[in-house]
């Protein structure tokens, strides 16, 4: 026997949990379908900018990431190798001033799970692998590989840059490796003390061609995180990422600042991960399917803006599912996408570029938008005002 529900939502990350709180607060009837076995504190640091804590305060979380999270007085970026600060971009205090909210960094489980405890009890399922969609017109048909079937209403492909949705709309295809690595490690507090060395809250370091970012993922100081991008040669990935080691980093980062070889030397384990990458989609929807986050718009990580574009992205789709209702879903798809592309695949070709914050710029554009005082544009859609 199938079960039917109104909205299904295929990945319960960072964007889809948004979306189901988002949408249930709303008063839409939501459940939402996970491939992992069980939910887990995966991932590591996370930035979370005033633009996606707007969106959180309207999920009633905002207090709780605050009091969780780090809050960076600023953003800072050096030359890798001499150690010159080449900007500092205020954040703090005058984030929650000029930005309306709080700049925070924080550890993706942590904040995965305060959203995962705000969706709806029991309308979370988790081992549960999209193998079959099918859009017939009248619903979607959902096949899982438990055997499990399902129909919907309507379908949101939260599902990250290997989406299911995404293939179903444009066929198979894989993302393409940008030519760079990414590393990244989790480094006990603890462990920083063993050098008289000033780590700071949040700081890119930056040469030619690479770079590794750095900052705290709790309130307690207590977990100092960094993450990479490094140019390498192309090989044939198997899984999500590969370990790596502090030899491996120091000869890559051969000639940097003291500082950054003493963050290097304080890791215990260290992965590698290949960025990949997809070029902007010609479609975010058709039919009863509709992309967000990663799904729809993938992007380097140099931005930390991903995951603040898929939060954006579920709010946007709550606002338009609101505004026409569930009935009309071919017009909130339309608005959907006219009033989120242009700003996400911006924020996309900025963060692919790896040129932000590097000298001195203001970030208002990013930081200061606020998704619910925008006009719903209609231009190319089918919607009157």
């Amino acid at each position: 026997m199938k079960e039917s529900v109104k909205i299904a939502i295929v990945g319960a990350g960072l964007g889809g949990a948004a979306a189901a709180t988002l949408l249930q607060n709303a008063g839409f009837e939501v459940e939402v379908y996970e491939q992992a076995p069980e939910f887990s504190r995966l991932g590591a640091g996370i930035h979370v900018g005033p633009n996606a804590m707007k969106v959180f305060r309207r999920m009633g979380l905002e207090k709780q990431l605050e009091q969780m999270g780090s809050h960076p007085d600023f953003w800072f970026s050096r030359d890798g190798n001499s150690g010159e600060y080449l900007s500092r971009i205020p954040l703090g205090e005058w984030a929650r001033k000029e930005y309306g909210a709080s700049y925070i960094t924080i550890h993706r489980g942590d904040m995965h799970a305060l959203q995962m405890s705000s969706i709806k009890p029991g309308t979370v399922h988790f081992g549960k692998k999209l193998e079959t969609l099918e859009d017939d017109g009248d619903q979607v048909q959902l096949g899982f590989a438990d055997g499990t079937r399902v129909t919907a209403d309507i379908v949101i492909g939260a599902d990250g840059i290997y989406s299911k949705i995404r293939e179903t709309l444009l066929g198979v295809e894989a993302p393409t490796y940008s030519g760079w690595v990414a590393h990244r490690a989790l480094i006990r507090g603890e462990n920083l003390v063993k050098f008289a060395d000033e780590f700071e809250d949040c700081v890119k370091w930056w040469t030619e061609d690479r770079h590794m970012m750095v900052y705290y993922t709790t309130g307690k100081r207590d977990e100092y995180y960094f993450v990479t991008g490094v140019p390498h040669e192309a090989w044939d990935f198997q899984g999500s990422f590969v370990d790596s080691s502090q030899e491996e980093m120091l000869a890559a980062f051969e000639g940097y600042n003291p500082t950054v070889q003493n963050l290097i030397r304080s890791t215990e384990n260290i992965t590698k991960w290949p960025l990949l990458n997809r070029n902007p989609l010609p479609i975010w929807s058709r039919g009863r399917l509709v992309m967000l986050g990663d799904a729809c718009h993938p992007m380097k990580p140099h931005m930390a803006q991903g995951a603040c574009m898929a939060i954006e992205d579920a709010a946007m789709l709550t606002r338009c599912l609101e505004a026409t209702g569930l009935s009309d879903y071919r017009t909130a798809f339309e608005l959907y996408e006219t009033n989120r592309k242009e700003r996400a695949s911006k924020v996309q070709s900025v963060s692919n570029a790896n040129t932000f914050l590097l000298k001195q710029e203001d970030p208002a554009w990013v930081y200061g938008y606020d998704l619910y005082e925008q006009d719903l544009t209609t231009q190319n859609a089918n919607a009157t005002s």
